[in-house]
């Protein structure tokens, strides 16, 4: 049963920081991408970053715009990938969701429905 949980959330003031952590369980963890999305009230889900495989895929990353210098996804290469969110300002207010996809982040890495297997989310809340 492929299972991912995102934690980390919480209530951050605008220039903090935040780590967020996807547990996976039920999959070879080493055949799929990871990717991390976020979605605001009112609006689409968003990518905002995404990590292929570093034994099955290329161990490439990508990151949306928004992220850029910013945020950083990283693997324990076991079974959790993070999302290191730095210099948060309130537009990244948003629940964020982690999901897999197989191999690699591209193509359609931005895509939502590329992606076969997703977690609940956790709220980040950027406010002073």
């Amino acid at each position: 049963d492929v299972q991912l949980q995102a934690s980390g959330g919480g209530l951050v003031e605008p220039g903090g920081s935040l780590r967020l952590s996807c547990t996976t369980s039920g999959f070879r963890f080493d055949d799929y991408a990871i990717g991390w999305f976020r979605q605001a009230p009112g609006k689409e889900r968003e990518v905002v970053s995404c990590v292929s495989s570093s034994y099955s895929g290329d161990g490439k990353e990508y990151y949306a715009n928004s992220a850029k210098g910013r945020f950083t996804i990283s693997s324990d290469h076991k079974n959790t990938v993070y999302l290191q969110m730095n210099s948060l300002k309130p537009d990244d207010t948003a629940i964020y969701f982690c999901a897999a996809k197989i191999f690699k982040c591209e193509p359609f890495y931005s895509d939502k429905d590329a992606y076969e297997s997703w977690g609940q989310g956790t709220q980040v809340t950027v406010s002073s």
